[in-house]
């Protein structure tokens, strides 16, 4: 993963409001949720989770599908996987103290 990747996808999860959005993305797994879903789950207006919902899709923290009229969004979980990797293995040399606070003291994450 490429610096300027890892800073894009961390900038848009900077964000209360997307945070709570992939966290919660996260936990639907492979089903996703629709933007109302989503954002009745968030506390967020439609408009303003049709914001955030775009500004994750293009920082490469969801992904979104059509189907039928809905649109499904679902946590990229390799981009999101590949971006902590980035910071624990490439910047924190795979730092013991690091791997252990985050439960990856075997093996790789």
């Amino acid at each position: 993963m490429k610096e300027k990747q890892a800073l894009k996808l961390l900038g848009a999860l900077s964000q209360e409001t997307r945070l709570r959005i992939v966290r919660y993305l996260v936990q639907c797994g492979a089903q996703g949720a629709s933007a109302g879903e989503v954002g009745n789950k968030v506390g967020a207006s439609s408009s303003g989770a049709s914001f955030h919902l775009s500004a994750l899709e293009n920082a490469g923290a969801i992904t979104s599908e059509r189907q039928s009229r809905k649109i499904i969004y679902r946590a990229d979980l390799n981009n999101i996987g590949n971006t902590i990797s980035f910071l624990l293995n490439d910047c924190c040399n795979g730092h013991p103290d690091i791997r252990a606070c985050c439960g990856l003291e075997d093996g790789c994450c």
